[in-house]
């Protein structure tokens, strides 16, 4: 039977039976091969989503991979078949923000898959056509169910910018953590340093690429070109180690944040540091993504440690939040 997680309000789910949806003008039908769970889907639901980035009734799911099923008028039958992963944002096309590329802006207002409109925990998903990103026919769809969250990550390094040689440092040990470090290792750093809470994130963090890696309680070195802080905590807003080269620009990447970020203007300007932040990714995020794990640059599955079917949504929720540090990227097979 093919079923579906509805949320119905904060702290209240089912699994209910689900019916395809079929793609009209424009839309898809995806079978959904896997849906990964992120500290946003527990904030739905526990009800700490933040006003007008959730709708209730609702079935989550943002992260995911599928293989297309079915298309509607407009859509290019090529695509039937073909393994797919897609953006979230239900933009408008026409605004100046999604004229300039920046659909996560969009000044429509805010629509998003697994959030405002029906996510991938379900045995299908129909969406815009042109959301999707076609995957090489030979890609791992359970790993490519991590791309959303890779996909934020090269939003936050394409406007970083880091150069060839160039002192470069990652904050922050989880999942956006361990993909800025493949992001930034494929632009030749002179040293990569992570700065985490995780010792036992050492090994893998050295494995993605990185030089050097040193907990928060430990001697920092500075001169930094770059910083990306993925950690997502108001205490990590404050980053450690701060980019002290006069003129860093360091990147953030997360979404909503608990409140707001503090830190020293003075600082700011006295240094002339850029500082960019990340709300998802805008399109060319998603395909610089696409491009770089078809070409083998990134490796997700070391990320994923539990895998469950649909059914165990709940566990998988107090999984993601449970601070076991055994626990990496959840997945639901529907």
């Amino acid at each position: 039977m093919s079923t579906a997680v509805v949320i119905e309000a904060p702290g209240e789910h089912r699994l209910i039976e689900h019916e395809p949806v079929r793609p009209g003008a424009g839309e898809a039908l995806v079978r959904v091969h896997a849906v990964g769970i992120c500290g946003s889907d527990r904030e739905v639901y526990q009800g700490n989503r933040p006003d007008g980035y959730v709708r209730y009734p609702l079935t989550p799911g943002h992260e995911w991979s599928g293989t297309v099923e079915a298309v509607g008028a407009g859509v290019p039958e090529s695509i039937v078949g073909r393994k797919v992963v897609g953006e979230g944002f239900r933009n408008c096309q026409v605004c100046d923000r999604c004229h300039a590329g920046e659909t996560t802006l969009c000044t429509a207002g805010y629509e998003e898959t697994g959030f405002t409109q029906p996510g991938a925990m379900a045995t299908t998903l129909t969406l815009p056509a042109r959301l999707l990103h076609v995957l090489p026919d030979d890609a791992d769809l359970t790993a490519a169910a991590l791309l959303e969250p890779a996909a934020c990550i090269a939003a936050a390094a394409l406007k970083a910018n880091a150069l060839p040689g160039e002192r470069v440092a990652v904050v922050g040990t989880g999942t956006l953590g361990m993909f800025a470090i493949q992001f930034l290792k494929a632009n030749s750093p002179a040293e990569l340093l992570v700065v985490g809470t995780r010792p036992d994130r050492a090994a893998l963090s050295r494995d993605f690429g990185a030089t050097d890696f040193r907990t928060r309680d430990q001697e920092l070195p500075d001169d930094f070109d770059v910083v990306i802080e993925t950690a997502g905590s108001a205490s990590a807003a404050r980053p450690p180690p701060p980019p002290r080269r006069r003129g860093g620009p360091p990147g953030r990447a997360r979404g909503p944040p608990p409140r707001p970020p503090r830190g020293d203007p003075t600082d700011l300007v006295v240094r002339q540091l850029e500082v960019h932040t990340v709300f998802g990714a805008p399109p060319a995020a998603w395909a610089h993504t696409v491009r770089v794990f078809g070409a083998g640059l990134l490796s997700p599955l070391p990320l994923v440690t539990h895998e469950l079917p649909l059914a165990e949504f709940p566990q998988a929720i107090e999984l993601v939040g449970s601070g076991d540090p055994k626990v990496g990227k959840v997945l639901l097979k529907p």
